[in-house]
């Protein structure tokens, strides 16, 4: 039959990755990173107007460009015949929205509406809606409505309703205007196939919808306002199907953009993070894996289904098929080490970095890892973008046992340390529970560049840690997806267990604990605790001091 090719697009918060791997092997014949033009939006662009804090916008031609642009050039690259390539897969960040008018187009492309921050995308990281967040979960509980506890009875500011909440209430117009409110991972594969079709995943993460019970009763829409009552049946229309499977065919408009021929089939979107699941071959029960990056996703299988407080969300079929996937999680990660490194770091260790030629990050991870667990003094809590688990994107970082003696390294290391209690805290939800946690894997770029924060991980959860064996693993596990639904008659696979059992792909080394670690950290595993439960649930000094942060400082 010769080779067969497969197409996974990876669509980030600042750039979109493309994959071309081979289907029968695994191997990744080619790669191509396309920047967005325009980031992460923070001023209109038509206007220059600054946006208010916690506003996280994009553009979707940004989105456009990635699929125009990378596929030519790997296919150029690389030399293959666009005819061997039987299958295409979409991952996205998620929740990442946008309003669409009555022929599916942006309302942001039009001039008329392009003035307005509210007819642009809104990225998963859009936290301005936390008072809406708060408004859906007090109502829904108070009204004993059933869809909350597979949330931990606690709404994010990162979803679906309460981003179109909050547009309807600034903005009226808009919302009248939208014909239908749309996950940017499910535009993009309506623009491959010309199908509207929503993906299970990003609507039961993260749109409130059960597989039997559907999206959050009218009337409980209407009790948080009485123009949201039918917003499900008119502005979320769309045919909701499974991961694993088919959305439609590329369509010829989009075939000759990229390069393609007509008609290769296109799987559901999937949300970026749990795209990484079968790509290290976690597809049975107990497999916890990693997307570790700006945030950091947990994904979770198991047999069994129960409401945990601090999750974000359990969804049947919503990870891999005919499992309960779990999704927990941290807004900040990676994003707080480069928040450091940017801002925080004194000229002496750029000057040193530079004259040893290291970057700031690999200079600052060789000084940290010659400390001892404890040896700082420090001890931080990772909520720098707010915490996902208390649902509260008010929340605040905070380092304690700065003295004038801390060095720079010693406050990185206890950063990375941060990052690591608050993964224990959350498998310690589970595991409370009486969900399984038998295996841990990790995935994303710090895995692959920071070996101090994987030892820390493997220290602090007294756990072995595998480490994925592909630089992009959610594009390969979406790629194999595409491959998933071209089928094996055509070269690919009949199902993603048959991928994963094939191809999928984890390293040789693994982390292991070092036992005299493990000792010192679950000493300040409970320290941490103590902090996390006070400034999260007992204290309002962190939302406070953001109240008069946007009332006397921002401009």
């Amino acid at each position: 039959m010769g080779a067969k090719y497969a197409i996974g697009f990876d669509f980030g918060t600042e750039s979109g990755r493309t994959l071309l791997i081979d289907v029968e092997t695994g191997e990744e014949i080619g790669t191509y990173i396309t920047h967005y033009n325009h980031g992460v939006i923070d001023e209109i662009p038509p206007t220059g107007k600054k946006l208010q804090n916690d506003w996280s916008l994009q553009d979707p031609a940004d989105y456009m460009k990635v699929l125009y642009e990378s596929v030519p050039e790997i296919i150029h690259q690389v030399q293959i015949n666009p005819q061997e390539i039987i299958g295409i897969g979409v991952d996205f960040t998620s929740c990442t929205m946008l309003p669409l008018d009555n022929n599916h187009v942006p309302l942001c492309f039009n001039p008329k509406w392009s003035k307005h921050p509210h007819s642009w995308v809104k990225l998963w990281k859009h936290h301005a809606a936390q008072q809406e967040a708060d408004e859906i979960t007090h109502l829904a509980i108070k009204l004993g409505e059933s869809f909350i506890n597979r949330y931990g009875r606690k709404i994010s500011s990162e979803w679906m309703f309460p981003k179109i909440l909050q547009i309807l209430r600034e903005s009226p117009k808009i919302f009248e205007k939208t014909d239908l409110f749309l996950e940017a991972c499910d535009w993009v594969v309506y623009r491959l196939t010309g199908s509207l079709v929503r993906s299970n995943a990003t609507s039961g993460f993260k749109a409130l919808w059960h597989k039997d019970a559907g999206y959050p009763d009218p009337q409980f829409l209407r009790q948080l306002d009485e123009r949201l009552e039918h917003v499900a049946d008119t502005k979320m229309r769309g045919n909701i199907r499974p991961i694993g499977s088919k959305a439609g065919e590329l369509t010829k408009e989009m075939a000759d953009r990229m390069g393609l021929p007509e008609g290769i089939p296109v799987a559901v979107g999937i949300i970026d993070s749990h795209a990484a699941v079968p790509a290290v071959g976690a597809v049975r029960n107990g497999q916890l894996v990693m997307t570790m990056g700006t945030s950091t996703c947990h994904m979770l299988l198991s047999d069994k289904k129960k409401m945990i407080k601090g999750i974000t969300g359990v969804v049947e079929d919503g990870i891999i098929p005919g499992f309960y996937g779990y999704e927990a999680g941290q807004a900040a990660v990676g994003d707080i080490f480069a928040w450091f490194v940017n801002h925080s770091v004194p000229e002496y260790v750029k000057q040193q970095a530079m004259k040893e030629g290291l970057s700031i990050h690999k200079w600052l991870e060789r000084e940290a890892s010659t400390y001892k667990p404890g040896q700082s003094g420090l001890l931080a809590l990772d909520w720098w973008n707010g915490s996902r688990i208390l649902a509260d994107s008010d929340l605040t970082g905070l380092i304690v046992g700065l003295t004038l003696g801390t060095k720079p390294e010693e406050i990185y290391r206890a950063l990375l340390e941060a990052t690591a209690f608050g993964t224990r805290k959350i498998i310690e939800s589970f595991v409370e529970a009486g969900i399984e946690v038998d295996e841990l894997f990790a995935c994303g770029g710090l895995p692959q560049r920071n070996e101090l924060l994987m030892q820390i991980y493997a220290d602090v959860m007294n756990r072995e840690i595998k480490i994925a064996d592909s630089k992009q693993s959610s594009a390969y596990g979406a790629a194999m997806f595409g491959a998933v639904v071209a089928g094996k008659e055509k070269g690919g696979y009949n199902s993603i267990f048959e991928a994963a059992d094939k191809i999928a792909k984890v390293k040789e080394k693994t982390y292991t604990p070092v036992p005299e670690h493990v000792k010192i950290y679950d000493q300040l595993y409970e320290e941490y605790k103590k902090l996390h439960n006070y400034f999260g649930c007992a204290n309002n000094t962190m939302k406070n001091l953001k109240k008069l942060k946007l009332n006397c400082g921002f401009r």
